[in-house]
């Protein structure tokens, strides 16, 4: 277990390089562990089950894009709430919304879980699925469904855990799932031919083991989250829930925009299409975790600074992650541009998916400019919600991944008939980029934080004449 004796004063009062890196590398290691493990299931699929098995796979994203929406929601607005108040000096406060979200994810887990396993038939009728697809996703549906308790536990320990000052043990804990995974894929999928629910299996149990780690924290005497049945004021979850508003917005918009791709290239492309979206997807995925790494690093420092109103500070965080992001994008689009068939391959068998790969380069080659845009949409968004602010990071969130490119792809789908229509992304990206930069440069951290003041100032005042 790490030392933590010193390190809220690391957060607030430490190196600025140091401390983001400190926090950075780890997040990033954990977030891609945390998100290997559909890729992992994908490279498999695509190469020892087959293309219609990867379109399958893609048809459930919009169910579990809802159902861990909400997790994300609930997890990330409790750390960023929880954050504000260690940047108070108020521990109790703290392990407070931390007790109560915890508690609040798993009633939620099991209610999904037994909600989502009665509605099977509906969902995937919903989704648009034939009778051979129908077959294909309920072979998998069916065993990772359970283990989504483990999962969402999992989110949950994992942000409160780095925002205490634990971010080795979070990023070790999803690392060892990661590698658990991989194990289990190859021994499932590729040795004893368990196809989908090989994947699915896998995939479940290597939750289990990143869970029994996370929990290791309770025993740790330096930390400053402790956990209690007995809470007060249930409502504070949900007005913490609302400040990770975005999130909630990005993963159920990433399921509309899943649902709504799927059914263009269903009727225009057949399984094929949606096997090469699939992949495109994955290859996205990559990048956007970097981003989502870099965001969730600079949230942890800038809720505590904010809370602590220490301005310099959150200005050389914000400058220090404007960097990264830029350098990210910049490496991103070099790998996309040079070596993305390559990276196509990986997920699909040379023989016989010649149709796939050529679709899954044009799409890549179409697509690109995304990563012009997304990583500084995806910053501003993170710091909109750092400083309490989650109206205007969930508009940036709205417009991104739902507004812009649900609207466009309608009406170039309309407009061309072949997979031009695919640019509606990038320039979904471009638009919401200028209404992230207004909402930025309106609430900078100076004014902020002025803002932040005066509501506090006022508060107090009507406090003293009530």
């Amino acid at each position: 277990m790490e030392d933590t004796s010193n390190q809220l004063n690391s957060a607030l009062d430490g190196p600025i390089l140091a401390t983001f890196l400190k926090y950075l590398l780890p997040s990033i290691v954990g977030i891609l562990a945390m998100s290997s493990a559909s890729i992992v299931d994908g490279i498999f699929i695509g190469n020892f089950v087959g293309v219609p098995a990867l379109a399958a796979v893609n048809l459930i994203i919009p169910i579990l894009s809802v159902l861990f929406g909400v997790g994300l929601m609930l997890s990330i607005g409790g750390s960023v709430r929880a954050g504000k108040y260690l940047g108070q000096k108020n521990e109790i406060a703290a392990s407070a919304i931390f007790s109560k979200t915890l508690i609040a994810v798993i009633l939620y887990a099991i209610v999904i879980i037994t909600t989502g396993l009665m509605l099977e038939s509906f969902l995937f009728r919903l989704l648009g699925a034939d009778e051979g697809l129908v077959l294909l996703m309920s072979e998998y549906y069916r065993v990772i469904m359970p283990f989504l308790l483990a999962q969402l536990m999992t989110i949950v320990l994992y942000f409160f855990i780095r925002l205490d000052g634990f971010p080795s043990l979070a990023a070790t804990a999803l690392v060892i799932g990661s590698v658990l995974n991989i194990g289990l894929d190859y021994l499932f999928i590729a040795v004893f031919n368990w196809g989908l629910s090989g994947a699915a299996w896998a995939t479940g149990l290597s939750q289990l083991l990143p869970l029994l780690t996370l929990l290791m924290y309770f025993f740790s005497r330096k930390r400053k989250l402790h956990f209690s049945l007995r809470q007060k004021n249930w409502s504070e979850v949900f007005q913490a829930a609302y400040n990770g508003l975005s999130e909630f917005i990005n993963e159920i918009s990433g399921g509309i925009i899943a649902f709504i791709f799927n059914l263009m290239l269903i009727s225009r492309a057949g399984v094929e299409g949606v096997a090469a979206i699939t992949v495109l997807n994955y290859l996205l995925m990559i990048g956007f975790m970097f981003y989502f790494s870099i965001a969730d690093t600079a949230q942890v420092m800038i809720s505590q600074n904010f809370g602590a109103k220490n301005v310099p500070r959150l200005k050389q965080f914000l400058k220090i992650t404007f960097f990264m992001t830029s350098l990210v994008s910049l490496l991103t689009i070099l790998v996309l541009l040079f070596f993305n068939k390559s990276l196509i391959y990986m997920f699909l068998d040379e023989q016989g998916a010649d149709a796939t790969v050529t679709m899954a380069i044009e799409f890549v080659y179409y697509v690109w400019p995304v990563f012009i845009f997304a990583g500084a949409n995806m910053v501003i968004s993170g710091y909109l919600t750092a400083i309490h602010l989650p109206f205007q990071s969930g508009m940036v969130s709205l417009c991104r991944s739902l507004i812009f490119p649900a609207s466009l792809l309608i009406v170039l789908f309309m407009l061309f008939t072949d997979n031009r229509f695919v640019i509606a992304l990038p320039i979904g990206e471009c638009l919401t980029f200028l209404i992230a930069l207004a909402y930025f440069i309106r609430h900078k951290p100076d004014r902020a934080i002025a803002e932040e003041i005066a509501k506090n100032s006022s508060l107090k005042t009507h406090n003293s004449l009530v």
